[in-house]
């Protein structure tokens, strides 16, 4: 009696299903959600076990091992979401309702719609009866990274690293589409994540009675000036590889970065707003404290003040941005975080395989290195394993950069399903072209 194929797993129900898990972090209560996608591939096939540094948020780690030694190759997502205003949105933030080609709902985009592509792939390879001709595909559904990560990639790489020790990753953080001049169209590979430099300005001034405003001397308004320049400027663009790699592939030219993303601004001004940070440190306000009682004038005012780094730069090419803004007088400098940006190579074997399955799934597409200017887990899975070469790669072909970007974290964030199944498929093929073996038929 013949062997029957199992059907592949259908990614568009899978995202539905992990949507209707409310895992909004905090508190993330990914359990539910994580037990079902273990279930899922443990069934098709895989190795599975669950790690949790507290019962309720356990991560999942699942393993289908080749027929010979070689890399292994791990398709990471995070499972926990940020919140969801339901009177915002027009549809219910955790119904995973299907409706009009799109699955609607939080983490539609950031970022379950990954992990049920990566899932769907991995399964269905794994139902089909293929299994790695060298080395092994591991899937790792991880909790927490909405708030860094401290019980999820952290934790794991840290008490379980060789559970999740891998070769080359895919991860969040690119696959983002852009429609270039002409009709082309660009995918941004997410190469590198900037650093964090957050430090606070302080300013000084003298205490009195605020019932008579010139008394004393008001470190708030002191602050004024300094927000104002803030308003005005960023520093000035320092390029790294991949920014410039990437505007040479907008056909910009990199002599002036300033002007290269005025005139894409020009083009595209979605494709502009992300390219911008990419190119250099950005300085953000964010809070302002000053007196503790309504009718004391402050002695102190201090401004917290969000500085992202390109990698490969640190604090004191921070601190110099800083200073080209605000000044070198009239206030202190005091960082609170220092962690360095984070990269993996923009060229070798690996990246060549996402850019031949773009050029075979997209005629005339290209592919480019691009920054992250926040961070994922990326950035402990890179610092744990530095032979590690990780990529940001969840490709899009229907919904284009300028359609993504406003709903994550947004109200009635949505995926188009055409591309929920494009990526699923590039998950799938991209297992087979990096680890080899074929597809046979399932073995009862």
């Amino acid at each position: 009696m013949s062997a029957v194929t199992a059907p592949a797993l259908d990614p568009v129900t899978l995202l539905g299903e992990l949507i209707r898990f409310n895992t909004v972090n905090p508190p993330g209560n990914e359990r539910p959600a994580a037990e079902h996608l273990a279930a899922v591939l443990r069934d098709a096939g895989f190795e599975v076990s669950l790690y949790a540094a507290t019962e309720q948020r356990p991560n999942v780690v699942a393993r289908l091992r080749g027929t010979d030694d070689g890399p292994t190759l791990c398709l990471l997502s995070h499972i926990d979401t940020v919140l969801a205003d339901p009177d915002a949105w027009s549809h219910d933030p955790w119904s995973g309702e299907l409706i009009d080609g799109f699955v609607w709902g939080r983490g539609a985009l950031d970022m379950k719609s990954q992990t049920a592509a990566e899932v769907a792939a991995a399964a269905s390879l794994a139902r089909s009866g293929w299994r790695p001709a060298h080395g092994d595909l591991l899937v790792v559904c991880v909790v927490d990274e909405e708030v860094g990560g401290a019980l999820g990639a952290e934790w794991i790489c840290e008490h379980h690293p060789d559970s999740v020790r891998c070769d080359m990753l895919l991860n969040e953080g690119g696959g983002w589409r852009a429609e270039l001049d002409g009709g082309q169209a660009l995918y941004g590979v997410g190469c590198a994540e900037k650093g964090v430099f957050r430090f606070k300005v302080i300013t000084r001034g003298v205490a009195g009675h605020a019932s008579i405003p010139r008394m004393g001397e008001n470190a708030l308004l002191a602050m004024a000036p300094l927000l104002a320049r803030l308003a005005e400027r960023q520093p000035t663009m320092q390029l790294v590889q991949e920014p410039r790699a990437l505007l040479e592939a907008l056909g910009e030219s990199t002599e002036d970065p300033a002007g290269a993303v005025a005139r894409l601004r020009g083009r595209d001004p979605m494709l502009a707003l992300v390219v911008e940070p990419m190119c250099g440190v950005s300085l953000a306000p964010t809070r302002i404290l000053a007196s503790e009682k309504i009718n004391v004038i402050p002695s102190r005012a201090e401004l917290r003040v969000d500085c992202r780094v390109p990698p490969g730069l640190g604090e004191v090419e921070a601190r110099a941005a800083a200073e080209e803004v605000l000044g070198r007088e009239g206030y202190e400098l005091e960082f609170t975080e220092r962690v360095m940006g984070n990269r993996s190579p923009i060229e070798g074997p690996f990246m060549d395989r996402i850019k031949e399955w773009i050029a075979a799934n997209d005629p005339g597409a290209l592919c480019a290195p691009s920054v992250l200017p926040g961070f994922t887990d990326s950035r402990t899975f890179r610092a744990a394993f530095p032979d590690l070469v990780a990529y940001g790669f969840f490709p899009h072909r229907h919904m284009t950069i300028a359609g993504t970007w406003p709903l994550i974290h947004g109200a009635d964030e949505r995926i188009d399903v055409r591309d929920l199944q494009f990526a699923t498929r590039f998950y799938g093929d991209i297992a087979q072209a990096v680890l080899g073996g074929d597809a046979r038929e399932e073995r009862r």
